[in-house]
């Protein structure tokens, strides 16, 4: 219960950081991506560094590389099917998540394991 805690808390705090960041760069549209996924990943690292060694937290830190290369392959295909293809956003997101989930899976049983 003490670490999800420690997590909201160092998460929110560089969530606003980022957001903060975010509002004075420009284009806006980077606010977006500084301002969720690198804060919790750092809560994250931070947390597991500090209860369960540099070691773990190493290993996180290639799992978040690992799920990072397979959501680009993700954002690849989507950006393929939806803005060339012009298909059906609903439907080709959620099939292409299978493709997310392959591309994880194999990055985990080739690299992680």
């Amino acid at each position: 219960m003490l670490q999800m805690m420690i997590r909201f808390v160092v998460g929110g705090a560089i969530v606003s950081f980022f957001a903060l960041l975010a509002d004075v760069l420009h284009p806006k549209g980077f606010a977006g991506l500084f301002a969720a996924a690198p804060s919790v990943a750092l809560a994250t690292l931070t947390l597991a560094a500090t209860t369960d060694g540099s070691a773990y937290a190493a290993l996180e830190a290639r799992s978040m590389i690992a799920g990072e290369v397979a959501f680009v392959a993700y954002a690849a295909a989507c950006v393929y099917f939806l803005g060339i293809r012009h298909a059906k956003s609903a439907p080709t997101a959620v099939l292409l998540l299978a493709l997310w989930g392959l591309a994880a899976g194999a990055l985990y049983a080739g690299i992680l394991s």
